[in-house]
Order: C-alpha cells, then structure tokens, then sequence
C-alpha cells in the first residue's frame, strides 16, 4: 500500500507527465507553423510518450490500491523564437524531469516503500536517454547554425522517429 506522501508524490508526477505531453504536442505544432514537419513529428512522438509516462504512473498507484487523483494543469507557450529554442527548452524540461524523478526515488527509499523504488528505476533509466535525445538534437541545430540545408537535413531525419521505436 502507498503511503499518503508516495500517493500524492507520484499524482503530481502524472500531472507533470500529462503537462510534459501537453508541452510537445505544443512545440510540435509550432514546427508545423514552421513548415518543420519532421521536427513536428518527432515532438508529436514524443508527446506520445510522455503519455504512456502518465499511464505507468497511473498503473502503480492502481496496483498499489491508491487513489488516482488529477490536478489541473497550466497552458504550454504556442510560440517560441526559433525551432532552437525550442529544443533547448526540451532539453531544460527533460532535465526538469529527471529531477522529479530522482526526488520520488529519494522519497521511495525514505519511505521504504521497496515496490515504489523498483517500480521507479525505469524512469531513472528512461530520463537518461529522453535528456540525451533532446540534448543531441539540440546540439546539432546549433551545429548547423543558420545553414537552412542542415536544418531541413535535420529535419528530415528527426521525421524518421516513430512511437514505440524507443522505449
């Protein structure tokens, strides 16, 4: 059973997973604004599974005989200055919420709630690769700088991405 600190530790982080979708799936229509289309998909995918993120959350305290309980949630920007920006503020959310895991992890051993801690690990694991994800993309825009031939090269090859092919 949770505790009533774990239960309401992990319904925030199911708000913070559905914000995170609620987030690229607005990132993602800015790159359609942007005629960016493979930049969108990639942040549409990543939506997706920010999504699938909420659901395990939801599952746990299922399982865990807890009370799901939603939050609202606040409005995600429409705009951004450039598709850089927008990266790099993908970047600084996934690290964001890396530390929110960690900070459930922390709670979890204190708790000694053992089924919390493991049940956490995946998310430990799957912050690692959704920071460097974001990280790289970022960093190759800025590699490219203003050469539009790199950008829609990236493009091209950020639209290759497709849901489940990670995780």
């Amino acid at each position: 059973m949770l505790s009533k600190k774990m239960q309401k530790a992990l319904n925030d982080q199911i708000n913070a997973e559905l914000y995170s979708a609620y987030l690229y799936y607005a990132m993602s229509a800015y790159a359609f604004t942007l005629n960016l289309n493979g930049f969108a998909k990639w942040l549409k995918v990543q939506a997706m599974e920010e999504l699938t993120h909420a659901q395990r959350i939801f599952g746990h305290i299922v399982d865990r005989n807890g009370t799901v309980a939603l939050g609202a949630m606040q409005s995600p920007p429409a705009k951004w200055e450039s598709i850089a920006v927008v990266f790099e503020g993908a970047y600084k959310h996934e690290q964001e919420i890396s530390r929110r895991i960690d900070n459930l992890v922390n709670m979890a051993v204190e708790e000694q709630d053992h089924a919390s801690n493991a049940f956490l690990q995946w998310f430990v694991n799957e912050q690692v690769e959704e920071e460097l994800s974001a990280y790289e993309i970022m960093q190759k825009i800025k590699m490219v700088g203003a050469s539009m031939g790199g950008l829609l090269y990236l493009d091209k090859e950020a639209g290759k991405r497709e849901f489940g092919s990670e995780s």
